[in-house]
């Protein structure tokens, strides 16, 4: 039987969220920000959400150097010890592995649920729920456990879980994994009922995991685990400053989950969104009766239908015959753009203004 003791997460907090861009930052990316007003930051809902099933000594930050101020001014109750900054930019797979291994080091029975740190959760009993069940589920099966919620349209900016058979109750095989797909494979995805939305979240028993990333990542941390089996937490930061740079830069999926046998999903339904892009942003929110979505704004809008709109306190917008639009202001940018292929213009303007205006713009 698991035991919550046993129960363990780690949240991760140092991508740069350009998508969002130019309310996200690259100093002061979407997971710090207070986007909907609510007086606690995307980072800090995460955190308060994972409190209700987790102790709080078994909850970790996974972030980079830059963002480390952030955190611990944003989270002042997590220990330092419980705060793991990357020394160089790498994506979720080396995050993962050395948050997974800093857990099994402290406990090796632990279960570790491995969560982004920028999503909305609207039913946090049934997510709550969801955590529990899989808990339970792991600690008795080798098997990484990815969370999904059944598509309620077809999104390409999203990731797609293939289910295959079932296992349990609302418990599949993993058949495959596609990340971010056209729009045309995204409408068959949802018109099959066989994908569900991935949602980044991910439970597995820490031995479980880190026997998959001993075989998929270089051995970096099982040389430290080999040679110091008795490491202090400021033994493994050295460490792992000095050999952070032999990890490749790939995400969890590419580095296990599309690798790994033993995967299997869990649907939950527990109205999830991810603060991925404006124009998911837009999708997943609850709209005004003229369908645009306002975030924590002060606005007036005349003839205005289909927008997405965020800026900065103190500011009054005054808006008449925009349709389809992104409005989205913060510090010296401020960005009008169509909100259909939203993601891709927003990557060509991030670019032409890193060349043509610098870093203060990002």
């Amino acid at each position: 039987m698991n035991r919550p003791e046993n129960n363990y997460c780690v949240i991760l907090a140092g991508g740069k969220g350009r998508r969002l861009w130019p309310c996200s930052r690259e100093t002061y990316p979407k997971q710090f920000i207070d986007f909907f007003g609510t007086g606690r930051t995307l980072l800090q809902q995460t955190y308060d959400r994972f409190l209700k099933v987790i102790p709080k000594e078994n909850i970790f930050i996974n972030t980079h150097q830059a963002f480390l101020h952030l955190v611990k001014e944003q989270l002042p109750e997590v220990a330092d010890d419980h705060i793991m900054a990357e020394p160089i930019w790498r994506n979720t797979g080396p995050s993962v592995a050395w948050g997974c291994h800093r857990v099994n080091h402290l406990n090796p029975k632990s279960n570790v649920v491995i969560s982004p740190s920028d999503q909305v959760v609207h039913n946090e009993e049934a997510f709550c729920q969801n955590m529990r069940e899989g808990f339970e589920f792991v600690s008795d099966h080798n098997l990484i456990m990815a969370i999904g919620v059944k598509p309620s349209r077809p999104e390409p900016g999203y990731g797609y879980i293939q289910m295959g058979e079932e296992i349990g109750h609302d418990l599949y095989n993993v058949l495959s994994f596609t990340e971010k797909p056209t729009r045309e494979y995204a409408n068959m995805f949802v018109e099959s009922n066989e994908f569900l939305w991935n949602t980044g979240i991910f439970i597995s028993n820490s031995r479980n995991i880190l026997d998959c990333f001993d075989t998929f990542l270089p051995v970096v941390l099982r040389t430290l685990r080999a040679e110091k089996p008795d490491f202090t937490t400021e033994d493994e930061n050295n460490f792992i400053r000095e050999s952070f740079p032999l990890y490749p830069n790939l995400t969890l999926d590419d580095t296990i989950l599309e690798k790994c046998s033993k995967v299997c999903v869990m649907k939950g339904d527990f109205g999830w969104a991810d603060m991925g892009t404006w124009h998911t942003m837009y999708e997943s929110m609850q709209k005004s009766e003229d369908d645009n979505v306002v975030f924590d704004s002060d606005v007036i809008l005349e003839n205005c239908r289909n927008n997405v709109i965020k800026l900065p306190k103190g500011r009054l917008g005054v808006i008449n015959g925009l349709n389809g639009y992104i409005v989205a202001e913060h510090g010296n940018v401020l960005l009008i753009c169509k909100k259909e292929d939203s993601s891709a213009l927003i990557r060509k303007y991030v670019n032409e203004v890193r060349i043509k205006n610098g870093e203060d713009y990002l």
